[in-house]
């Protein structure tokens, strides 16, 4: 059976868009893919706190493909954990304002696991996780460093080459879509149920061998 671990900010849901969004009405700013100050952060973060149920306002990237993993998941008896690190907000706990949405989006009864920045080696560890995906590298190569987990490194849009070089050294998987994350978690699946071969980390499906034909970079 096998085990999986999704962020949820990156992964599934679009905070990037949203937070602009609260930067426009917060700040007046319209110009914010300029770097915003470290004030104006800590005054955005502000907004979040006083604002009822924030984190049920976010859009999905991918909303099918949501439903799609939900289907997936009953259809293989995949065991899903929804990892985040968000700051509480008003209104309900982080936690159900998390499992709501994801149920908006047609993922129903998820398992929601909060943790501070920081943990999501020990997360993996703990919950014995066969595959984790995370759109922050650093993420990534802790769970690397920390578990027997296998990981996707969620990079949306034109993913820089160095990027991709530092990530795949290491064993990490890059995709850019949660539609190539769930064909690459359908196809560990496989491999998990057959036992067949040497399973090592996701990097070397990314990269051209002789031998196997990658799975679409992007």
């Amino acid at each position: 059976m096998l085990r999986l671990g999704l962020d949820v900010d990156g992964v599934v849901a679009d905070f990037r868009a949203a937070f602009h969004a609260l930067a426009a009405t917060e700040l007046g700013r319209r110009d914010v893919e300029t770097e915003l100050s470290k004030g104006d952060i800590e005054r955005l973060w502000k907004a979040v706190a006083r604002a009822s149920n924030w984190w049920l306002d976010l859009a999905a990237y991918e909303p099918d493909q949501v439903a799609r993993l939900y289907e997936l998941s009953r259809d293989q008896r995949w065991e899903v954990f929804f990892m985040t690190s968000r700051p509480p907000s008003a209104g309900d706990s982080v936690q159900l304002q998390t499992q709501v949405w994801l149920e908006k989006c047609g993922f129903y009864l998820p398992s929601v696991m909060t943790a501070p920045a920081g943990a999501r080696g020990e997360l993996a560890r703990v919950l014995r996780l066969d595959l984790v995906v995370d759109d922050h590298l650093v993420n990534c190569m802790e769970i690397v460093g920390a578990s027997n987990a296998r990981v996707l490194h969620m990079a949306r849009g034109e993913v820089d080459p160095a990027r991709r070089e530092q990530a795949e050294s290491r064993g990490i998987g890059v995709v850019s879509t949660l539609s190539q994350a769930l064909d690459a978690t359908a196809r560990l699946h496989d491999v998990l149920s057959s036992r067949q071969g040497r399973l090592l980390r996701l990097g070397d499906w990314f990269a051209p061998r002789k031998d196997q034909m990658p799975l679409p970079r992007d």
